[in-house]
């Protein structure tokens, strides 16, 4: 099995519940990690395999698409993946928000979405 991963993509985008961070918008931390089986010759050809450019313009369009809920956001990157990947067996997504609009919070929330398939 191979694992592609993405790490620590940085955006700032217009996701949110509420008025003020779909005005000013946040900054947003992507990772994601796929998992397919090898083909049974060696991988000579991006065919081959998930191409990381491809999982970072499925995650860049999907980023720049305002959601109230970062849980929509990420169940919506691995559904898009799984469409481009079909070879793909699992999938975990995680966005952090990096700024939270809460009086005194000091720290990051994040959803992260596990998907395997069979």
């Amino acid at each position: 099995m191979l694992k592609i991963s993405l790490h620590h993509l940085k955006f700032h985008a217009f996701h949110g519940l509420y008025k003020e961070e779909r005005a000013t918008g946040n900054d947003f931390e992507v990772n994601v990690t796929v998992y397919f089986n090898e083909p049974a010759e060696m991988i000579t050809t991006l065919k081959d395999t998930v191409n990381y450019t491809a999982l970072y313009e499925i995650i860049k369009k999907r980023m720049s698409i305002p959601e109230p809920l970062l849980e929509t956001i990420v169940m919506d990157i691995a559904q898009e993946i799984k469409k481009q990947f079909p070879q793909v067996c699992e999938i975990n997504v995680s966005i952090s928000k990096l700024h939270l609009p809460l009086l005194n919070f000091q720290g990051e929330a994040s959803v992260t979405y596990h998907k395997q398939f069979n």
